[in-house]
């Protein structure tokens, strides 16, 4: 039987298989090795993992770092795996900010600096500097990941210091920041509005921006990747009273809000946006209150027409809403409840 050629099995197959699979196959030889460090084959195999089977929930708790599988087929978590951190850093220290094709982007809270970090690989790299880029304030600042041209992985940091915002932009491809201009309204930029961590979608990275989650004003920022220029978006409709909480998701290039209302009886709405309008695709029933001791935790997702509330491992509702096309999974977090994260397992690398 005929060999198949190198380049068969490199850009065929081994695109196919599983993130630790593909980087165990580094060993075989010193060909392979270089051949699966490119970033050619990087992005084609992230680009055969992103689906729904291939997520996983990294959670902190307990002072453990663990991942567990996603099961779609009956709404649970599969077997944990418990993950050693590859810096300097407690447990307890470990805030995770923003996350993109299996990158995590975390803050050390004890020294306040920013790592990008692919769980799957264990590749880490530092993004604080000596002149002071890459620190993080909770509550003032926020950060969003995107893939910007020439398959280049990059941070925009926020920082609102005095009512003014400062923005940066981290380059996987240089190792370097600088600095750029974002102009959104100054009203905005004031220290009681609650900047969200950045979703990015069809090149667009978006913040929802919000004064209180019971009354005030609301408005969803969006940073162009490619032109680096700023746009505001208007909110989904909210009651006048009560909790709402917003959480935008990327459905297949299209960008959707899951949005959660009530204060005794919550109920739940999934928006599209179509230009510069959402439109509403479903709602579903009212559900039990949530306490505030499991919204730190919550993850949703939705598939074959099931909306699955799960918290810790465990699920909490199960709402059908129809047969709707759309096949996803999403985590949100209420208030500052950066304890975990959902991403893919890929070989995407931190380092330049």
């Amino acid at each position: 039987m005929p060999r198949l050629p190198t380049d068969v099995i490199i850009s065929d197959i081994l695109t196919r298989v599983p993130a630790k699979t593909a980087a165990r196959s580094k060993s075989v030889c010193k060909e392979w090795r270089a051949l699966l460090s490119t970033r050619d084959f990087e992005k084609a195999h992230c680009s055969r993992t992103l689906t729904p089977s291939n997520q996983r929930t990294l959670l902190i708790r307990d002072l453990s770092c663990h991942i567990q599988p996603m099961e779609f087929e009956t709404a649970d978590y599969g077997l944990q795996t418990i993950v050693p951190l590859p810096f300097q850093a407690e447990i307890k220290d470990v805030m995770i900010l923003s996350h993109l094709d299996g990158l995590l982007c975390v803050c050390l809270q004890h020294t306040d600096k920013l790592v990008l970090w692919n769980p799957t690989t264990g590749a880490h790299t530092l993004l604080a500097t000596p002149a002071g880029h890459g620190l993080y304030t909770d509550l003032t600042d926020t950060v969003g990941l995107y893939n910007g041209a020439g398959n280049d992985y990059r941070v925009l940091h926020l920082s609102r210091r005095s009512d003014l915002v400062s923005a940066h932009v981290y380059s996987r491809q240089l190792g370097s920041w600088r600095k750029i201009a974002f102009g959104s309204n100054p009203e905005y930029q004031k220290p009681r509005f609650y900047w969200s961590p950045g979703t990015v979608c069809g090149g667009t990275l978006y913040f929802t921006v919000c004064e209180c989650y019971v009354v005030g004003k609301n408005l969803v920022v969006g940073f162009d990747t490619n032109t680096e220029q700023v746009t505001g978006i208007s909110f989904p409709p909210v009651p006048s009273s009560g909790i709402f909480q917003g959480i935008l998701v990327d459905v297949r290039q299209s960008l959707h809000m899951v949005l959660w209302t009530g204060h005794q009886d919550m109920s739940l709405t999934l928006w599209a946006l179509q230009g510069e309008t959402w439109v509403k695709h479903f709602s579903t029933p009212t559900v039990p209150p949530i306490p505030l001791s499991l919204w730190l935790t919550i993850t949703h997702y939705l598939t074959d027409g099931t909306f699955v509330v799960m918290s810790n491992s465990r699920k909490l509702y199960e709402i059908r809403v129809g047969n709707n096309p759309l096949e996803c999974y999403y985590a949100s977090s209420w208030f500052r409840g950066y304890i975990g994260a959902v991403f893919q397992q890929t070989l995407v690398s931190p380092n330049a």
